[in-house]
């Protein structure tokens, strides 16, 4: 099937620009702690988009950093949509800063591609001003065949000074345009898996036409569904997703209000039931491409197609509910209030879902958790979310410690923590379950009943036989059935102010208490207990 012709207007490292970044300031946008945008200043410095959060501020230790809000940025794009959509019509907003339409119609009504792309990089550019400044680049636009080609000749056009760059229509001139560019525009302009891309890559398949240039039928032998739709996009065919199609009949859902609706807020609580009732709705499908129409009592319309390669689930519609009224409610005079809200899917796929490892591994829940501590983070401010964190140590309760959740690499959580090594000393595995914010006095007796002790060279002076442990106003004593140490530590011998000697034990008593026990100064204390 042959790829509709597209248009894509780009701006580069918009996140940058929403932020309200400098000419010449050093600013670098985060999520999930690693760099997605930087302004030009910040790439100077060694700034990369990918780069760990932590990487970034030694690199460039100036550079200021900011969390990604997905609103701001899109409130700020408004202005972008608002300007091109006066010479087209029928927009599609695949995210803040990158917009896509159908270019046939409007290349008839202008004169061709060319004409039609430079009146729409007048118009975006006229809109954005000198915003983009900061990041080094200006707004790009591309015509090609297929919305892939598109998206990568507006980045082409962002870096060339900002002319447009058509690609003439066919899939010979498609593929002849693609075939010396890098295999990484598969991830950076078609979200392709970047592993997917790094094995291309270590294969020898560093360029578009070189993964072209092989026959599909072993492409899709060796590598599956993801391999077909990568060899389809680098030789310039249909870059749709498989499974991509019209969806069924009726499913549109829309509310009419008998009185006018004034408030975003009441508005945005109503869309989250129709997103509930569209996805519900879909049985097994799921939305890639949605219309979302409002209206008001006097003729007054917003009317948007957000896009999105996953699809869309009930949150993400819900997001692009708010984020449409309220660029509508702030740029527009609505003389009313609105009646008509309706939420019209464009184009379904088939709804795989997320395959999720049998052990361990990355899971749906991690991804959640880590934009629910993003979003505490920019409500609550860095230094009041703090996750622990592996830091080392040969006590228990020094091997872990609270830090910022956003100096913190989240999205690499998911598998067990490793304690940094070697700590020489440390207490050999399990870790114990529960470690005392407090070590809890107790007394070690021997059979006698005299307290054990233990000299200087680690000989016990008697084996353990009793544990007494106070419990409120009395003493319970329980016998110890065994034990083991003990392992002595001295620790920072050279400083008489921190100073530590030591002797640890682990001992089980007959009620199956599990114990890690310290002696310290002749005094004895419980640390920990085990599972």
């Amino acid at each position: 099937m042959t790829p509709p012709r597209l248009a894509v207007v780009w701006c580069p490292h918009w996140p940058v620009v929403a932020a309200d970044a400098g000419a010449d300031e050093a600013v670098a946008v985060v999520h999930a702690s690693r760099v997605v945008a930087r302004s030009r200043a910040a790439g100077d410095g060694g700034v990369q988009v990918g780069m760990r959060r932590r990487e970034a501020q030694s690199r460039c230790p100036g550079v200021r950093l900011e969390q990604r809000h997905p609103e701001r940025e899109a409130r700020a794009f408004e202005r972008v949509v608002r300007a091109v959509a006066v010479s087209v019509p029928r927009l599609e907003c695949t995210e803040p800063g990158s917009l896509a339409f159908l270019a046939r119609g409007p290349a008839r009504y202008f004169g061709g591609d060319a004409k039609m792309a430079a009146l729409v990089a007048q118009h975006a550019a006229t809109a954005v001003g000198d915003a983009l400044h900061a990041v080094g680049g200006v707004v790009g636009v591309g015509v090609a065949d297929g919305r892939f080609a598109a998206t990568v000749a507006a980045r082409h056009s962002a870096g060339s000074a900002g002319e447009p760059v058509v690609v003439p229509a066919g899939s010979e001139p498609t593929a002849a345009f693609l075939a010396p560019l890098s295999v990484r525009l598969l991830t950076d302009a078609a979200g392709v898996d970047p592993a997917f891309v790094g094995l291309l890559q270590r294969l020898g398949l560093a360029r578009l036409g070189a993964l072209a240039a092989l026959p599909a039928a072993d492409v899709t032998d060796r590598f599956g569904p993801l391999g077909a739709f990568a060899h389809r996009l680098a030789a310039g065919g249909d870059d749709r997703l498989p499974g991509v199609a019209d969806p069924p009949q009726g499913r549109e859902v829309r509310r009419v209000f008998e009185s006018p609706v004034h408030h975003s807020d009441a508005l945005v609580f109503v869309a989250r039931q129709m997103a509930a009732e569209l996805v519900g709705g879909l049985e097994g499908l799921v939305c890639t491409r949605l219309a979302v129409t409002a209206e008001t009592e006097h003729g007054e319309r917003s009317e948007r197609v957000w896009y999105r390669a996953d699809g869309l689930g009930a949150t993400a519609v819900v997001e692009r509910v708010r984020w449409q009224l309220d660029a509508w409610a702030r740029d527009d005079v609505l003389t009313s209030g609105v009646v008509l809200l309706r939420l019209d899917p464009v184009e379904v796929r088939p709804d795989d879902g997320t395959q999720i490892t049998l052990w361990g591994g990355r899971t749906d829940a991690d991804d959640r958790a880590v934009r629910a501590v993003a979003r505490l983070t920019a409500l609550a401010g860095e230094q009041r979310v703090l996750v622990p964190e592996a830091v080392g140590g040969r006590q228990p309760h020094d091997r872990y410690g609270w830090v910022p959740a956003a100096l913190t690499d989240l999205a690499d959580r998911s598998g067990p923590a490793t304690v940094p090594a070697p700590w020489p000393g440390s207490l050999p595995s399990p870790s114990p379950a529960v470690v005392h914010p407090v070590p809890l006095p107790v007394e070690v007796l021997d059979r006698a009943g005299r307290p054990v002790a233990v000299n200087g060279r680690g000989v016990v002076s008697a084996p353990p036989a009793r544990l007494r442990m106070p419990q409120g106003r009395s003493v319970a004593e329980q016998p110890i059935v065994a034990w083991a140490g003990p392992w002595p530590l001295d620790e920072r011998w050279w400083d008489q102010r921190r100073a530590r000697r030591i002797a640890r034990f682990q001992v089980l008593t007959a009620e199956g208490m599990l114990l890690l026990l310290g002696l310290e100064r002749g005094s004895w204390s419980v640390w920990a207990e085990y599972a």
